[in-house]
């Protein structure tokens, strides 16, 4: 599962996502815990999309930071019912996380060798997100919001099932087309 990713640069949320970027800046890799961009509807309740810097683990209100190093990834299947997530699956708190690149570990050779796995096309990927917000946690004690990546079976994909250890379940992060970005997000909110 994805546990390092490049996220999308900055000029690249208003082209390819129909945002400004935030205003502060991110690393240029992300691991669980970094702040790294998500697109989401707006919480004024206008309906618009934003974009704001997030940590990268889900963080919920009654958790510890720290759990962010082992919720940066939700199973789709379970989510609904895991107590990291199931506040922001019943709040339909989703987003899209814009990524140029993330890493899996390919283990054919014997140990772990990392790949980059980008589009073939160059856009950006655009995965599926769920975010939940907490009083406090960010920088200067200030309000943050967190994420996961939703991931998916990947058994029967052709490049992804070549990746994790080999006895471990196959998985990959649900990926969005563009035409499915706004359905995504508003999906329950009308």
């Amino acid at each position: 599962m994805c546990s390092n990713y490049t996220p999308s640069k900055r000029e690249v949320l208003p082209v390819h996502f129909g945002v400004d970027a935030p205003a502060d800046d991110w690393k240029e890799e992300a691991f669980p815990g970094y702040l790294a961009p998500i697109v989401r509807l707006s919480d004024d309740g206008s309906g618009e999309l934003e974009s704001i810097l997030a940590c990268f683990g889900m963080v919920p209100h009654w958790a510890d930071l720290k759990l962010s190093r082992h919720t940066y990834n939700a199973r789709s299947e379970t989510a609904a019912t895991k107590p990291s997530f199931r506040h922001a699956v019943a709040k339909r708190q989703r987003c899209i996380v814009p990524a140029d690149a993330i890493f899996e570990p390919c283990y054919e050779t014997g140990r772990a060798v990392r790949w980059r796995i980008a589009s073939s096309d160059g856009l950006p990927l655009a995965i599926a997100g769920l975010w939940e917000w907490r009083p406090n946690g960010g920088p200067d004690d200030r309000p943050l919001c967190s994420f996961t990546m939703l991931t998916i079976n990947a058994d029967a994909h052709p490049l992804m099932r070549h990746f994790h250890k080999p006895d471990d379940e196959k998985r990959m992060v649900a990926l969005l087309r563009p035409e499915q970005y706004q359905p995504w997000l508003d999906a329950g909110t009308n």
